[in-house]
């Protein structure tokens, strides 16, 4: 599809073209990456912003974006990422040789007591919530893992487009998990002022923690 001949289309036709992209051709130094541009765009800047402790990616796949992740901090000079996920069998080599990458291959919520551990307190820490996407999972993850951040750091829920930009995925999903928590956690505010590129497969899915 050449954009110049293509200006009069809506963001509802353009963004199914954008996701088969990413879920069909996308990778990451030759890894398999599922995700936005635009949105990973963010995170870089959030990232230089913040020069996190750590940043634990919850739901790692193939591994890309836990690379790269990894070589963002290695640009700031310093930093750990934890990756969980339930199956790590398709994790790439160079992903689980990099000396910044340590991965716990167990469910999120069973995971939790060893994040905490390594992290121990007053880490500033950015969390990528990427597991399972149904609505009751995602809110527990959540409520957990946000008590590993500090003020000002970040917590993303991805793929809040689910029934809210595309039809596909958990309906109820994230997107409401992240509703439902803001409303009852005044620590946090939903951070509408990041998403600059209007295009993103998290609307609504940056958390800021603000006390």
């Amino acid at each position: 599809m050449k954009m110049e001949n293509n200006l009069s289309m809506t963001l509802g036709a353009y963004l199914p073209i954008l996701q088969k992209r990413i879920m069909d051709y996308s990778t990451y130094h030759g890894i398999k990456t599922l995700k936005n541009p635009f949105d990973f765009w963010l995170y870089m800047e959030i990232i230089w912003k913040m020069k996190p402790d750590f940043i634990i990616e919850i739901g790692n796949n193939w591994g890309g974006s836990t690379l790269a992740l990894a070589h963002q901090l290695d640009l700031i000079g310093k930093g750990k990422i934890i990756g969980i996920d339930i199956d790590h069998s398709k994790i790439d080599n160079k992903v689980k040789d990099h000396p910044r990458i340590f991965l716990n291959e167990s469910p999120a919520l069973d995971a939790y007591t060893a994040a905490e551990k390594m992290i121990g307190s007053s880490k500033r820490t950015l969390v990528i919530e990427d597991s399972s996407h149904t609505y009751e999972h995602t809110l527990e993850v959540i409520k957990l893992y946000s008590s590993l951040t500090q003020i000002n750091d970040y917590f993303i829920v991805e793929d809040t487009i689910c029934h809210h930009g595309l039809n596909i995925g958990p309906n109820p999903g994230p997107y409401e998990a992240v509703q439902e928590f803001a409303k009852d956690n005044p620590n946090f505010i939903i951070d509408r002022t990041i998403e600059t590129f209007v295009i993103s497969h998290n609307p609504s899915g940056f958390l800021k923690r603000v006390k």
